[in-house]
């Protein structure tokens, strides 16, 4: 998989990417990360990328120019499955939409920033638009972090145990059933003798109810 990411600040996404499950997709060629700065496509000296919004209002709007110059640019280099903006408006981010981006070759994520970016932008050269929760960030670099890992740990060959992922929350709509590791005993808590019994249909059997009862109390809406 490829990512091109558009960010005024590429400097933020240093640390996360040298470490962990995302490290080790770029090391195994598994998953190849570009970071672009905007500023790159202004046309000024001063590289202005935000500006005052028509009609009045608190704060700044990141301007078309620069970001289009910049996708048009990338563009030329390969086709995108999809171009993405991260905004609080956007779709839902979840596993399947997750398991769906996993499955693409080449993905633009464009990170926004101030109040947000010009709507030509959006209606023009987004093709989808993600939000990862209902709450707003200083900027999408965050998000952009937060959907990379999420999608790269899907693809094939990443994890050490690809049926790992398999297992994870919300892959079929409920949440992981309790995890117990050594000792057996610890400080008089113990782990259930139905996962030491080594009778593997049994043990699926407990960790799939479990999975349903823990769904029903904490997000009972996936159950729908």
């Amino acid at each position: 998989m490829h990512i091109d990411i558009l960010t005024l600040f590429p400097g933020m996404f240093e640390s996360p990417f040298q470490y962990s499950i995302l490290k080790r997709a770029r090391d195994k060629g598994h998953a190849t990360i570009l970071l672009h700065d905007i500023r790159n496509w202004t046309s000024d000296k001063h590289r202005t990328v935000d500006d005052y919004p028509y009609g009045g209002g608190a704060g700044m709007v990141m301007m078309a120019e620069p970001i289009v110059k910049g996708i048009e640019e990338l563009k030329s280099h390969r086709q995108y499955d999809e171009i993405i903006y991260l905004t609080p408006d956007g779709d839902l981010f979840n596993q399947p939409l997750a398991n769906q981006l996993s499955l693409m070759n080449n993905i633009l994520i464009l990170c926004g920033h101030y109040k947000g970016i010009d709507e030509r932008i959006r209606q023009n050269f987004i093709t989808r638009e993600i939000s990862i929760g209902d709450y707003v960030l200083s900027g999408g670099e965050m998000a952009a972090v937060v959907l990379a890992d999420t999608v790269i740990r899907l693809i094939p060959g990443v994890l050490s145990d690809e049926t790992s992922a398999l297992t994870d929350s919300f892959q079929d709509h409920l949440l992981s059933p309790p995890l117990y590791t050594r000792p057996a005993d610890f400080r008089g808590h113990k782990v259930p003798d139905i996962l030491l019994s080594g009778n593997d249909k049994e043990i699926a059997k407990w960790r799939f109810e479990q999975s349903v009862e823990r769904t029903r109390k904490r997000r009972p809406g996936l159950l729908e």
